[in-house]
């Protein structure tokens, strides 16, 4: 781990972003419902898509359905459930969605998990599964075994992420990598320079294919290391404010959309 804060230089104008949210952009909340995002990092976001042409996506382990519901009335590019959902930056989805009966067994026995541990939670988001204890640290232990023993009755089509305060069963084969790879065969995001920014586990498959495509990766606080480091999500706040001043808003770009006036 790194023990002080790097601060990563500017991208180039023709960069792309890729931004996680819990963790990186806003601070944890107790329970996911419980987080929020202020008019200030709404605007802010919009200034860099609106600089960018469009290039920035969300990238989360929440759903696009929750993402939508946190940045109301904005909706950007965005990934969801940690690269399982995808939607563009015209507005296509891609990927699976919808309730998977295979994770009906994992769903009772983190159910009878949760009625017996007061303030733990379960999130089911479909297609996948977190089981939060930041009120409950006591019991991290029990519920990354109990996730990891239904893990095992799932085989290699389903995998445990154990992030920070929660623990997370979802399909094998898409990551976030996998997201930010697609996102860079279309337009916007094609041809440019991508920079991540990811705060756990989850965000260390973006990090190397940003890498990998001569990009920048950051991490935010210490739990993953990556080329650069924000200290936390005030930190990296304040440096896409910098970046934006960079920038100036694209002719044509539509960038955020307003369901309401489609």
């Amino acid at each position: 781990m790194l023990e002080h804060p790097v601060i990563p230089p500017l991208p180039a104008i023709d960069s792309c972003l890729f931004l996680d949210v819990d963790g990186t952009l806003i601070d944890f909340a107790a329970t996911p419902a419980g987080a929020r995002a202020d008019a200030e990092l709404k605007n802010l976001l919009r200034t860099l898509a609106d600089g960018l042409g469009g290039a920035l996506a969300l990238v989360s382990g929440r759903s696009i359905a929750s993402l939508d519901q946190l940045f109301a009335p904005l909706q950007f590019a965005a990934a969801g459930l940690h690269g399982v959902e995808r939607r563009s930056a015209t507005g296509e989805r891609h990927g699976d969605s919808g309730r998977d009966p295979l994770l009906d067994a994992a769903r009772v026995a983190l159910r009878c998990f949760t009625a017996d541990r007061p303030q733990t939670l379960l999130e089911d988001k479909e297609r996948a599964l977190a089981l939060h204890f930041s009120a409950a640290p006591q019991f991290e232990r029990e519920a990354r075994a109990v996730m990891h023993a239904a893990a095992a009755k799932l085989g290699d089509r389903y995998q445990v992420l154990d992030g920070r305060l929660v623990v997370e069963l979802k399909p094998s084969r898409e990551t976030k990598a996998t997201a930010i790879e697609a996102f860079l065969r279309e337009a916007p995001f094609v041809h440019r320079k991508p920079v991540f920014l990811g705060d756990d586990v989850s965000d260390r498959d973006g990090f190397a294919a940003v890498e990998a495509r001569a990009g920048i990766s950051i991490a935010v606080g210490d739990r993953v290391r990556a080329q650069y480091r924000c200290e936390d999500p005030r930190a990296v706040r304040a440096w896409l404010a910098r970046f934006a001043t960079t920038l100036s808003p694209r002719t044509g770009a539509s960038p955020a959309r307003y369901p309401e006036s489609r």
